[in-house]
């Protein structure tokens, strides 16, 4: 698991997560020369951490002044990280996340946008998705591919759809001027790398979504990325738009990680926007599907999805994470020509890139994943025990 958690260049990358150390809680924690590194002597959490400011120089400077103290070895962390395997009186590393709103922008890609309406017109149902696909392409496929969400073209292209009878919620939000954001999960809930996912038991069509997540702070600025898994019910969704958050925010439907990458001089918005992303599910079974999802293809620049989702009429003072979509729908047949893809309990989801490592969960039902316990009041009494509250 290490070296596919890491950044092809993790040796000049600048990493912070969040280590669970067994009887003292949370750790926000930096990777340095093969070790773990404490960084609550600089700040408490991930959220305050990133309100300073040059975040990316004070971690740096904080590093080489040795004041960092090693909890454990980076190799035994991520070893101990997958939850199948763990060892509850060693750390493992959670979602580098904590008091940030967990926000997501959906139908960001013309691809997602296209399945979104396939979802709503087949009405959650997967063995009518196949035809509903055809009829749907051979009307609006080639007519999405270059528009420009918000453009006076996009205007023109919504009154011709609707005179066809094909408008829809999904492409208001896709080459409408408003783009969906929606909240994905509560903090402090989201899962780390080798944790299990979920998935709600009453899913019988459901699909990872592999995205880049922006880490932003309470002024909106993008100060680092990370990985995320955006558990998607294709089923719910599909029968209302209005079950969007019955299909998204779930227990262990949330996975970030394993690590915030920090902006600095060699990596930046640019990488983002140029980021390809692999995703492989390994079923239990010997079932194998991979995917990927280049953000080079986003309709809407993630700069763009940032001021959308924060600015004058929404403010998160504890800053927020961002995923930014998916270009990925996985159409391939798992249990029978027309049945598509859906999960099965037992799914290993990988979701990959160069730059930013790797994050790798285990599928279960929502109701069969750990429960989650440990909220802000929970890290407020640990940090206060620790002396860390101002």
């Amino acid at each position: 698991m290490l070296q596919s958690a890491l950044p092809h260049d993790h040796a000049q990358a600048l990493l912070i997560g969040r280590l669970w150390v067994p009887a003292t809680g949370p750790v926000l924690v930096a990777l340095h020369d093969e070790q773990v590194l404490d960084l609550s002597g600089l700040a408490p959490t991930c959220s305050a951490l990133l309100e300073l400011a040059q975040v990316h120089q004070q971690v740096r400077d904080w590093l080489a002044s040795g004041r960092a103290r090693p909890i454990a070895p980076l190799a035994q962390a991520l070893a101990n990280s997958d939850e199948t395997l763990r060892r509850p009186e060693q750390p493992w590393f959670m979602a580098p996340c904590d008091l940030q709103a967990v926000k997501a922008a959906g139908v960001t890609f013309v691809a997602s946008m296209l399945e979104r309406v396939i979802e709503e017109q087949a009405r959650g149902d997967a063995s009518r998705a196949e035809a509903v696909r055809q009829a749907v392409v051979a009307v609006i496929g080639d007519n999405l591919r270059k528009v420009r969400p918000g453009s006076a073209e996009s205007a023109r292209l919504k009154e011709v759809l609707l005179a066809q009878g094909m408008w829809s919620p999904y492409l208001e939000v896709g080459i409408g001027p408003d783009a969906e954001i929606f909240t994905k999960a509560q903090p402090m809930s989201a899962v780390g790398t080798g944790a299990r996912v979920g998935i709600h038991p009453g899913s019988q069509w459901n699909n990872p979504e592999p995205e880049i997540v922006l880490a932003v702070n309470a002024r909106g600025e993008v100060v680092g990325a990370t990985l995320g898994n955006d558990v998607n019910l294709r089923d719910f969704e599909g029968r209302s738009a209005l079950l969007l958050g019955k299909a998204k925010d779930n227990n262990a439907s949330c996975a970030i990680g394993p690590f915030i990458r920090l902006f600095d001089e060699h990596f930046g918005i640019e990488d983002v926007r140029q980021c390809d992303l692999s995703l492989t599910v390994q079923g239990p079974e010997g079932f194998v599907m991979q995917g990927s999802s280049s953000l080079s293809q986003i309709s809407r620049d993630p700069l763009d999805l940032v001021q959308q989702a924060m600015g004058p009429c929404h403010q998160y003072p504890d800053g927020m994470v961002l995923f930014l979509g998916t270009m990925f729908a996985p159409t391939q047949d798992r249990h029978g020509p027309g049945q598509g893809f859906t999960h099965v309990v037992g799914d290993w989801v990988t979701v990959s890139t160069p730059l930013l490592g790797a994050l790798s969960n285990q599928v279960t039902t929502s109701d069969q994943a750990p429960a989650w316990t440990y909220g802000v009041g929970a890290l407020m009494r640990d940090l206060g025990r620790r002396g860390l509250l101002a």
